[in-house]
């Protein structure tokens, strides 16, 4: 099984996907530090047909993708409070500075505390000096936020769903025939110019909101797309992925 996602340009904000273009709601307050490139269609959540392609590039077909989707009212902060808690909970929180308490040396006054003409200084571990302490500096700290399952599991699906009802996405056939008897070497010479320097490989276990809303195209196989429809489907059970093959799941992007 294979999914293969595009992605766009260093996305500091995660604003790539239709779930967070502007709507009707009240998010005027919410500050992006980069707009979308075009102007999407809003988060819609019905059953989305994905056109079919063969290895020449032509439509063959439509699979559904039916996933459990949250109501475009809240899906945004659905997928909003999925994103927060799978990029805080992938900090490690080991960054540390020492303070004007914690450095060492300091003990003794440098200089006296008159007639030098210079500034009273009664240890060189001041935050003033070189070497010194630091103030308000990072300690280790826990990041990790706390969200539910099945709220986690609706984020993901709820960004699929989007992703393919605004025509993001796209099914690929199994073209593994085409190479049976292995590539000649004009035509592997051509598809290696082809490669897409950015594509990340993932498993069915690292698929992620950030990499799913962080792309241009999904690309799926027909096998990935019935993993997904049994995994977020409407009859999906919620404690059924313990048992996921790990199958492949490409990601193309600008990194």
């Amino acid at each position: 099984m294979r999914i293969s996602c595009a992605a766009t340009p260093s996305l500091s904000s995660s604003v790539a996907s239709p779930l967070f273009a502007p709507n009707s709601h009240s998010f005027a307050n919410v500050s992006l530090a980069k707009a979308p490139s075009a102007v999407r269609l809003r988060v819609r959540c019905d059953v989305a047909a994905i056109p079919v392609l063969s290895f020449s590039g032509e439509k063959v077909g439509d699979v559904p993708l039916d996933l459990k989707s949250a109501p475009s009212d809240t899906a945004r902060a659905v997928v909003h409070r999925g994103l927060v808690a799978e990029q805080q909970n992938q900090r490690r929180g080991t960054a540390s500075t020492l303070t004007r308490g914690e450095v060492s040396g300091g003990g003794k006054k440098p200089y006296p505390q008159k007639k030098t003409g210079r500034a009273r200084r009664g240890s060189q571990r001041t935050p003033l000096r070189p070497g010194g302490g630091v103030v308000f500096g990072p300690k280790p700290r826990d990041w990790s936020v706390k969200i539910n399952r099945k709220e986690k599991r609706l984020a993901l699906s709820t960004a699929l769903s989007s992703a393919a009802a605004a025509a993001d996405a796209l099914v690929v056939e199994d073209f593994g025939q085409e190479f049976e008897a292995g590539p000649k070497t004009k035509e592997f010479v051509a598809a290696m110019r082809r490669n897409i320097g950015t594509i990340k490989l993932l498993t069915p276990r690292t698929l992620n909101l950030f990499d799913i809303l962080d792309s241009e195209k999904l690309v799926f196989t027909k096998s990935a797309v019935e993993y997904l429809n049994s995994m977020y489907g409407e009859n999906a059970e919620e404690e059924g992925d313990g048992e996921e093959e790990e199958e492949e799941i490409v990601l193309a992007g600008d990194n």
